[in-house]
């Protein structure tokens, strides 16, 4: 196995739009081989003709290339080792469907879907096993004229996997370790629909895994009691030299803790689960995404890294080349993990901080041409330098700072009833005609004059500055004062001012 080149897969099934728990499988997956210099190879299983979702193949492959997660062969890709999208590997199936006939590791069953169900009335717990196959209508129990005849009649049948019973079937999991299972409790699952003429997803995964040399396969939790009949199919094939490494990730929960993670709590709390928006073909409903929730998609990658796995450091910001040297699968947790929202949100407030004035007012600039405010860039780079400290998402920027635009039309009324004193409207007269007397109006040559002014007065810094902040701003937020009155500049400054007067007397 050491000598093989790694070789990892991620392999949705086109049913809808690509859940974020699977963003983080795949997310897994690329930096483990990453990691070993290995293969990320994408795979479509499209098995199950009647959840094809027209769309949801396109929508997976978009979402991976706004997250930066590039495979390297694949659906869309290329590849030695293709077809890989799996409705167009019928005939290979059908080979290795017939090679465990002809050995006896697999048999015919003609049972119709109202004889299972009659089946599963008189028997509780029904499974269709070592202990019940003779009694069912299948090649071992039926004479081999009739097999015959039912095949010549082109009778429905299902090919399904001969589990022996007293077998231990051990898998070595790299998260979990030795997970050990009795056969008996495995039924002997359905591996080919002659209806379709298509493989179930236990058969098409384990051919596609050997043929494709895949050497570890990383996927949710929720596969592992599936792990056990995969590692038998493998002996069956007498592939047990190219078996992958197994590494079961743990559960996304909801944001309380208990249960699997839905769309439901999603829309329930206010935050996406899918990567992309998501417009349903058959209802029409439109399912909100993180990209176009204003997240930046580094964030979303480093949050999501971090659920179930954890560097052993403080360290909590990573780029994608930090986290390919940081990342260790065994050190993933067993144990379901908390989605926890609000930390996605606070990762998206720190990469606004890590991007450039210039990144973000890229950004911003069509917000602030959409308000009709028609603004160089480089004023609102300035913009961006003073306030991106104070949101989490690029959007929330306009209702911040449109005052630097846009001049008040009224005054908030709290702040008014507070902050403009009576003696305010013949403070803020004075501090014009200071303003006035300064030629360079940046923040440094301001700063004093005004300070210097307010001390000679013996007024409080506090009542000129609050009563100035709602003049220009029209409530009582913002940055500091001269920032604001530097940007505006002399003449809008004291238009403002005076404006405030006239209005708040």
């Amino acid at each position: 196995m050491s000598e093989r080149k790694v070789r990892v897969r991620f392999a949705p099934s086109p049913t809808g739009p690509l859940h974020i728990g699977g963003v983080r499988t795949a997310l897994y997956n690329y930096l483990f081989a990453r990691q070993h210099g290995g293969d990320f190879v994408f795979r479509i299983e499209d098995t199950d003709s009647h959840r094809f979702v027209p769309g949801a193949e396109d929508y997976i492959i978009e979402s991976f290339k706004w997250l930066g997660i590039k495979f390297d062969e694949g659906v869309s890709f290329g590849g030695d080792h293709g077809p890989y999208r799996q409705s167009e590997r019928r005939k290979i199936y059908k080979k290795y469907v017939q090679e465990l006939l002809d050995n006896g590791k697999a048999y015919l069953a003609f049972d119709t879907p109202e004889e299972l169900e009659k089946k599963r009335e008189e028997i509780k717990n029904f499974q269709y096993d070592a202990h019940t196959r003779m009694s069912m209508r299948n090649s071992l129990s039926l004479p081999k004229e009739e097999v015959e005849q039912l095949l010549a009649d082109d009778a429905q049948y299902t090919v399904r996997f001969k589990v022996e019973p007293g077998e231990e079937i051990h898998v070595n999991d790299l998260i979990r370790g030795d997970v050990c299972v009795k056969s008996d409790i495995l039924d002997d699952k359905v591996l080919y629909k002659s209806a379709d003429e298509l493989p179930t997803y236990h058969l098409a995964n384990i051919v596609d895994d050997h043929l494709m040399e895949i050497t570890h396969v990383i996927r949710g939790e929720e596969w592992l009691p599936s792990a056990p009949l995969h590692v038998l199919l493998y002996k069956a094939f007498g592939w047990e030299d190219t078996m992958p490494r197994f590494a079961h990730l743990p559960l996304l929960l909801k944001p309380e803790g208990k249960g699997k993670l839905s769309k439901r709590d999603g829309d329930r709390l206010g935050f996406p689960v899918f990567p992309l928006e998501w417009h349903d073909p058959k209802t029409g409903e439109v399912s909100s995404g993180y990209r176009e929730s204003g997240y930046f998609s580094e964030a979303v990658v480093n949050f999501l890294a971090l659920l179930g796995w954890n560097p052993g450091t403080d360290q909590e910001l990573f780029t994608l080349d930090e986290l390919i040297k940081a990342f260790d699968i065994t050190k993933c947790s067993k144990s379901g993990a908390k989605f926890d929202y609000q930390k996605g949100i606070w990762f998206n407030h720190e990469y606004i901080l890590r991007k450039s004035d210039e990144e973000i007012a890229t950004i911003f600039a069509p917000i602030v041409a959409n308000n009709g405010v028609d603004e160089s860039f480089d004023r609102v780079k300035q913009v961006v330098h003073l306030m991106k400290d104070r949101v989490n998402f690029v959007k929330e920027l306009w209702p911040l700072c449109a005052f630097f635009f846009i001049a008040p039309t009224s005054y908030d009324e709290k702040t008014t009833k507070k902050r403009w004193k009576e003696f305010s409207a013949q403070q803020m007269r004075e501090l014009i005609e200071v303003l006035k007397g300064i030629d360079n109006f940046s923040v440094e040559s301001q700063e004093p004059v005004v300070e210097q002014w307010i001390a000679d007065k013996g007024y409080k810094m506090g009542d000129v500055m609050n009563a100035w902040r709602l003049a220009l701003v029209g409530i009582g937020k913002g940055p500091g004062m001269f920032d604001i009155s530097t940007f505006l500049g002399k003449e809008e400054t004291i238009r403002r001012m005076q404006k405030a007067i006239e209005t708040l007397g």
